[in-house]
């Protein structure tokens, strides 16, 4: 059995005319071991996105601060990674109703990843879909920590799934 190591980021707001924003030094650890890379959103910039294609094959979609990404990245993204079939959306809306909002998108999908409110979500929704927000790596607002998220994948399943905290020792 092969396990695929996906890290699933989000929310990164990496823009060129904010050179002191980087992905902090716990966040790259974790992205060199990955098998592939899901961003959902916000990521503002093509070569941002690039850097990350350094670590792993990327999949993202679009955010709302991603303008200079429109008609490059999908608003949505369905695939399939080890069997296992993925959802993929930036905004998921409030959190009342989702789960069957996101259900209603993405019916046939095991999991849903979605970002934009940078609080990381790792729970079930509805008829046994996973419902994972990451978090952010970078601007963690009003939650604890900086995160971002791992799911192992393997002959059709989630193995684990974990939101990783990402603040590094000062």
């Amino acid at each position: 059995m092969r396990t695929v190591h996906a890290v699933v980021i989000a929310d990164t707001h990496l823009r060129r005319d904010w050179p002191n924003r980087v992905l902090p030094a716990a966040a790259e650890r974790i992205l060199a071991g990955a098998d592939v890379i899901l961003h959902a959103g916000d990521i503002t910039q093509a070569e941002h996105l690039e850097d990350l294609r350094r670590h792993a094959p990327v999949h993202a979609v679009l955010g709302n601060n991603d303008p200079e990404l429109a008609g490059v990245l999908p608003e949505t993204l369905e695939l399939d990674l080890a069997g296992v079939r993925f959802g993929m959306i930036h905004d998921s809306g409030p959190a009342r109703g989702r789960e069957r909002r996101l259900h209603r998108a993405f019916p046939d999908a095991d999991v849903v990843v979605f970002g934009h409110s940078h609080i990381p979500w790792n729970a079930p929704g509805e008829h046994g879909q996973l419902l994972f927000n990451p978090g952010s790596p970078t601007e963690r607002r009003s939650q604890p920590h900086r995160t971002l998220g791992v799911l192992d994948l393997a002959d059709g399943r989630v193995v684990d799934a974990r939101i990783e905290v990402l603040d590094d020792p000062a």
